[in-house]
């Protein structure tokens, strides 16, 4: 039986962004569609804008805050995933290529509205980094946001026993 060459996996590049209020505490938000299952916001980079424009689109679409309730503090790329059970978004994209932002938050909580537009989330919830919990992300992003706490946080995840 001869070898198949293996399809390379394409990235699409897509923006992630952890909000600080305060108290130095992160913004999450539960998945509406998967209970339990807890994440940044983030979204893809459309055709024509940079990394930092897609940012404020998807917080202003997603959670409903504006360019004007944010302080971008720091910015790191080159955080991979690929998706599970080989499936491909947009038909061609088997993961995503992350860049990460760390925001400070200058609004309320009433400034943040889950359903500005199309709603993602069910609700959310202000924590500490190190309340963050690897098991309310699915198995193919934990390795991604273990190194994301690490890089911005100098928190280690625990992987659970699963």
């Amino acid at each position: 039986m001869e070898d198949l060459p293996v399809t390379p996996i394409v990235y699409r590049p897509n923006v992630a962004a952890i909000l600080l209020n305060a108290q130095d505490q992160i913004f999450v938000a539960e998945r509406i569609n998967i209970k339990g299952a807890w994440q940044f916001p983030q979204g893809g980079i459309d055709e024509g804008e940079d990394a930092e424009t897609a940012l404020f689109r998807e917080l202003a679409e997603e959670i409903g805050v504006t360019r004007d309730k944010l302080k971008v503090l720091q910015q790191r790329s080159g955080y991979r995933y690929a998706f599970s059970k080989s499936r491909l978004k947009y038909g061609i994209y088997g993961g995503q290529e992350q860049t990460y932002f760390l925001c400070r938050f200058l609004g309320t909580d009433a400034d943040i509205d889950l359903a500005a537009t199309h709603q993602e989330f069910a609700t959310w919830k202000w924590i500490f980094p190190h309340e963050f919990h690897i098991s309310w992300v699915p198995k193919f992003k934990r390795t991604v946001y273990r190194q994301v706490f690490a890089d911005f946080f100098q928190v280690t995840l625990e992987m659970p026993r699963d």
